[in-house]
């Protein structure tokens, strides 16, 4: 399999563990709605304060860790692979009132999406093992 087929294979397993997580107990969707954040307490510890701050969210999944730092006053962008996790992202964003903005590519091929300079950039747990090479 090269490398272009690997991503469309995780691309497609992305769109399908969409539906399934948003109906999870793990992501929560209803608390998050009424304002709960996803964030942990020390990944806000290790954020500080973020108002104001521009922050770029690297494999964001359907948001909810950028919404909730939208929700904190961040200027904010998403990016993921999985279309179906951007268009949910969306979704929320615009249920939430929030200005997030989400970008559907490879994270590898972020910089010709996205142009803007960041305070922040950060991606979570569970993330690069999916990426055949670091360097980029």
């Amino acid at each position: 399999m090269n490398e272009a087929e690997m991503f469309e294979t995780n691309r497609n397993t992305w769109n399908a563990k969409v539906p399934v997580h948003a109906d999870s107990e793990f992501y929560d969707l209803a608390n998050f709605r009424k304002g709960k954040s996803s964030l942990n307490k020390y990944e806000m510890e290790a954020f500080g304060e973020v108002c104001g701050q521009n922050i770029l969210h690297l494999q964001c999944h359907f948001g909810q860790d950028t919404l909730s730092l939208a929700r904190m006053g961040a200027k904010c962008t998403g990016v993921d692979i999985s279309d179906e996790a951007i268009k949910l992202a969306k979704q929320l964003n615009t249920e939430l009132k929030l200005d997030a903005k989400f970008v559907c590519c490879n994270v590898l091929d972020t910089s010709q999406f996205v142009s803007e300079k960041f305070d922040i950039v950060f991606t979570s747990y569970g993330t690069i093992g999916w990426l055949p090479d670091l360097k980029p």
